[in-house]
């Protein structure tokens, strides 16, 4: 796994002119239903704040990268959740997880459309919250207005969170 994260961070570094891209590839599938339980974009998203944190690559190209593939992932599965209804639910892995969408149903019921901001932030909602606001008849600009909310936000925060982590271990490794 070592090796791993060493040649995606070297890449990353060589290729600082694809991380806009890289970063819309990896928000895009972890705002993706279905994607978004099998790529573990979150933890990428945060190594390469981290690396900001460096200096190594700069923080305003990540976060629009990863602004414009959460808007990408999220829209595309609204669409999914308004062309084909119920019928996605019935599919891998969702029916293997029918406690996933009871809470994405009662948070949008309790929540209503700020459940899609909030679901940029739980990886319980994050999943299937999408799929459900075009099922429930949510209008697109209702749903775009909340998710563009939470793509900027959740965009910036994860990565964030990494350069402030990487900050701090910059510190502390500095007093030794």
């Amino acid at each position: 796994m070592d090796g791993w994260i060493d040649t995606f961070i070297g890449f990353i570094e060589r290729n600082q002119t694809w991380l806009p891209l890289i970063m819309l590839v990896f928000a895009a599938a972890e705002t993706t239903a279905f994607l978004s339980i099998l790529i573990p974009s979150t933890a990428v998203l945060v190594a390469v704040g981290a690396l900001a944190a460096t200096g190594a690559v700069p923080f305003w190209p990540l976060w629009a990268g990863a602004t414009v593939g959460a808007l990408i992932g999220s829209t595309f599965s609204f669409w999914l959740g308004r062309r084909y209804g119920p019928t996605v639910l019935t599919m891998r892995p969702l029916k293997d997880h029918p406690q996933m969408v009871v809470k994405g149903q009662a948070a949008l019921a309790s929540y209503g459309p700020a459940a899609i901001f909030i679901g940029h932030f739980t990886t319980v909602f994050r999943p299937v919250v999408f799929l459900l606001s075009g099922m429930s008849g949510m209008t697109l600009p209702r749903f775009m207005f909340w998710n563009t909310l939470g793509c900027v936000a959740w965009a910036f925060l994860i990565p964030k969170l990494g350069q402030f982590g990487g900050d701090i271990i910059g510190y502390l490794w500095s007093l030794f």
